[in-house]
C-alpha cells in the first residue's frame, strides 16, 4: 500500500477525536499546520497534543490544508461541510476526511464538487482525548467509506489508517447508518449497563464495585466475542425463573429505574438463549412469564 506523501493537516475541531487523530497523523511525519477550538478543553487539548499549532477559524484551517480532519459531530456535519463550500474553502486536489460513524460521503458532495477527495474514517474506539488515545489507536480499526468506484480515495483512506497504526475495514455507503447502529448499541449502552451494575452493587453496601465486575465483565466480553450466544450463563439462560423473579422484587424495592432495563435486556437474552439452544425450549415459557410486567406485557 502506497504511504500518502507528507501532507499539510487541518483539524476541524480540536475535540476528543480531531486533536488524538492529528497527534497521531503528526507522529508518521505529516504536519498540522491549524486547527479550530474555541471552548477551554478544546484549547487546552490542542495545547497538549497540537503544541504549536495555531488556532484558526475552520475556513481558515481548510485554506491551509491539503488533508482536511473534520472531526466534528455528526448531526453537525452537514451544515459545516455546506457552509465551508460555499465560503470557497476547499479546493481540488484536497483531501477531506471526516471521523462521523453514521455519515459516509455523500455528506462530503459539496467538497467533493469543488475537486476535493472524500472520506469517511471512522475510528472504532472511544475516546479521552489524552495521549494514552495514540497507544490505543494501534489496537483498533477504522471503517472507512470512499466512492464505490473510486479506487485511488480507498487506497489513501486505507494508507492513512495504516499509517497511524491501526485496521482499515471498508464500511459501503448504504451500510453506514446501521454500523453505526451497531457500535453504538454496543458501547454506550454497554457504558451504561455497567454503570447502573455498580451503583446496584454499592446499593448493597459494597465499596469496590469495580473490583468485583472487572474480571466478570472482562471475561465475559472475551467469551461472547470467542462464542457468541453460546457464552450466555446465568438464571435466563439456566431457566431459574425463582432467580428472576426474587431479582424483579428486589430491583423493584431497591431501585425501580432499573427495572425496565432488566426486564427488557432478560427478555432479549431469553429470546437469544432460546434460539441457541441455551435455553431449554420447555423452560423458555416461563421464562417469559416471569419476565412481564405488572400489565401483563413483553414489552
Amino acid at each position: 500500500m502506497t504511504r500518502p506523501a507528507r501532507l499539510a493537516v487541518g483539524v476541524v475541531s480540536a475535540g476528543r477525536v480531531g486533536a488524538v487523530l492529528g497527534a497521531a497523523l503528526a507522529r508518521v511525519g505529516h504536519v498540522v499546520v491549524a486547527a479550530s477550538g474555541v471552548s477551554r478543553d478544546s484549547v487546552r487539548r490542542a495545547e497538549d497534543l497540537l503544541p504549536d499549532v495555531p488556532l484558526l477559524p475552520p475556513d481558515e484551517v481548510v485554506a491551509r490544508s491539503d488533508l482536511v480532519l473534520l472531526a466534528i459531530p455528526d448531526d453537525v456535519l452537514p451544515g459545516t461541510v455546506r457552509g465551508l463550500a460555499a465560503a470557497g474553502a476547499f479546493r481540488a486536489g484536497q483531501i477531506v476526511v471526516h471521523t462521523s460513524g453514521s455519515h459516509g460521503v455523500d455528506v462530503l458532495a459539496p467538497a467533493a464538487e469543488q475537486g476535493a477527495l472524500a472520506l469517511a474514517l471512522h475510528p472504532v474506539m472511544t475516546f479521552t482525548g489524552r495521549s494514552e488515545d495514540l497507544d490505543r489507536l494501534a489496537a483498533c480499526c477504522f471503517g472507512v467509506t470512499a466512492s464505490p468506484d473510486d479506487d485511488v480515495a480507498w487506497n489513501v483512506g486505507e494508507a492513512l489508517v495504516v499509517e497511524m497504526g491501526a485496521e482499515p475495514v471498508r464500511v459501503p455507503e448504504a451500510a453506514r447508518p446501521l454500523y453505526h447502529a451497531a457500535l453504538a448499541h454496543g458501547a454506550n449502552h454497554l457504558i451504561t449497563l455497567v454503570a447502573d451494575a455498580a451503583d446496584l452493587l454499592r446499593r448493597a453496601g459494597v465499596d469496590n464495585a469495580e473490583r468485583l465486575l472487572g474480571p466478570l465483565l472482562s471475561a465475559a466480553l472475551d467469551n461472547v466475542l470467542r462464542h457468541a450466544d453460546r457464552a450466555l450463563t446465568g438464571p435466563v439462560a439456566r431457566g431459574d425463573v425463582g432467580t428472576l423473579r426474587r431479582h424483579l422484587a428486589v430491583l423493584g424495592s431497591a431501585a425501580p429505574d432499573s427495572v425496565p432495563a432488566y426486564r427488557a435486556l432478560a427478555r432479549r437474552t431469553a429470546e437469544r438463549a432460546e434460539a441457541a439452544g441455551v435455553l431449554r425450549a420447555d423452560a423458555a415459557p416461563e421464562v417469559r412469564a416471569a419476565l412481564r410486567d405488572e400489565h401483563g406485557e413483553q414489552g
